[in-house]
């Protein structure tokens, strides 16, 4: 198994891939994709759509090895929600 490095601090990693997703995949992913994963490559603009977070990513890795994922939950401003609001919304 590859150990992946991330290249980029946090902040920009997430900046870079909030801009290529509102940009234009999120028009591509959007419609009947709503609760799934995209994994995107913040250096290529590729990117990955899948029902969970490891999917998405290791279909990446296997078009870019060196990709440098960040990813979303399509429809959501996060991949996860945690605290009580979030237990509400699923109950």
């Amino acid at each position: 198994m590859a150990v992946r490095q991330r290249r980029y601090p946090k902040a920009e990693l997430a900046d870079r891939g909030q801009k290529l997703y509102e940009s234009g995949i999120r028009q591509q992913v959007e419609a009947g994709n709503e609760g799934k994963i995209v994994a995107i490559d913040i250096e290529t603009g590729d990117f990955e759509v899948a029902e969970t977070v490891v999917a998405a990513t290791n279909r990446l890795f296997e078009r870019h090895p060196e990709a440098q994922p960040w990813g979303i939950r399509i429809g959501h401003r996060a991949v996860y929600h945690f605290g009580a609001r979030s237990l509400q919304q699923h109950q």
